[in-house]
């Protein structure tokens, strides 16, 4: 049984498991585990991971349109080196106070693979939590940031760690989340990929999606490993783990949204009625994206 195959598993009796986060009396909770085999590459610095870690749970804060509030983490490695542990709490607590956010502490425990388990936590505004299920035939397809820039991390890390640790430290879109929010009909991040993204947010709105492949707003980082053009739009709408926020938003208020968002809002794509599928280009949109554990 794969990663999807499970999350449908838990769905059936935990209906609250189906979103980013789950709401709980004004709040939303979240839960994240990564590992060093899976996660983080080797080079990757002890403060990227717990700058990373806890900053993909701040992510599906973002994706509810919460404002985080607080986040803890466990750390689990074969040993405790008191550098590497002192760096993992700088990363975190500096992820949170970047969204204002505050680290809280968590727990240390052995195991013989790096490990992280991140909780956030975040409050929801009067407009209540944003989920994947609202999107409408009409509404505009749009995401903040630019994509790609974890795919070229990753192919970075053998020659430049430095750069392609600058490129994995992601800052959450809390604060786009929250501006989106008011005028957002349905929202989720990008961890499994924008392609992967649509096909989850278009089951759940019983919808379908016509992206446009020449919109998407790639990372200047992505033209400088890709293998020509092909790549550089399979790493942009298939790779994963960009943590930026896919959107949706009627027409009458995307001019608004653009405004108020604090990053780059690109419209790429359009909300269409169920039957007419996914396609990107107008072609079949594969649902393929990043697969936790793979």
């Amino acid at each position: 049984m794969d990663e999807r195959a499970a999350l449908a598993l838990i769905a059936e009796s935990l209906p609250a498991a189906g979103d980013d986060a789950a709401v709980v009396d004004g709040q939303v909770l979240t839960t994240d585990m990564l590992h060093e085999t899976t996660d983080f590459p080797d080079g990757t610095t002890r403060y990227t991971a717990g700058w990373r870690a806890v900053a993909a749970s701040l992510s599906d804060v973002a994706a509810m349109g919460a404002a985080a509030t607080a986040a803890v983490a466990v750390y689990g490695a074969p040993d405790f080196r008191p550098d590497e542990v002192r760096d993992f709490v700088r990363g975190a607590r500096e992820v949170c106070e970047a969204v204002g956010a505050e680290y809280v502490g968590g727990d240390l425990d052995g195991h013989d693979e790096f490990t992280v388990a991140t909780t956030a936590l975040g409050r929801l505004g009067d407009e209540g939590p944003i989920r994947r299920s609202g999107a409408q035939v009409g509404d505009a397809l749009c995401v903040t940031g630019e994509l790609g820039r974890s795919a070229a991390a990753l192919r970075l890390f053998p020659d430049e760690p430095e750069r392609a640790n600058d490129l994995f430290r992601f800052v959450p879109r809390v604060a786009a989340g929250r501006a989106l929010a008011p005028r957002a009909t349905a929202m989720m991040d990008s961890s499994d990929g924008l392609a992967r993204s649509c096909h989850q947010l278009a089951e759940t709105s019983e919808c379908g999606i016509e992206l446009d492949g020449d919109a998407l707003p790639v990372h200047d980082a992505v033209a400088e490993v890709a293998d020509g053009p092909k790549d550089e739009r399979e790493l942009a709408a298939f790779f994963g783990e960009d943590f930026e926020l896919v959107v949706t938003v009627p027409e009458a208020a995307l001019a608004t949204a653009r405004e108020a968002c604090p990053v780059d809002l690109t419209r790429v794509g359009t909300v269409v009625e169920a039957d007419a599928g996914l396609t990107m280009d107008g072609d079949p949109l594969p649902d393929r994206g990043y697969t936790h554990g793979a």
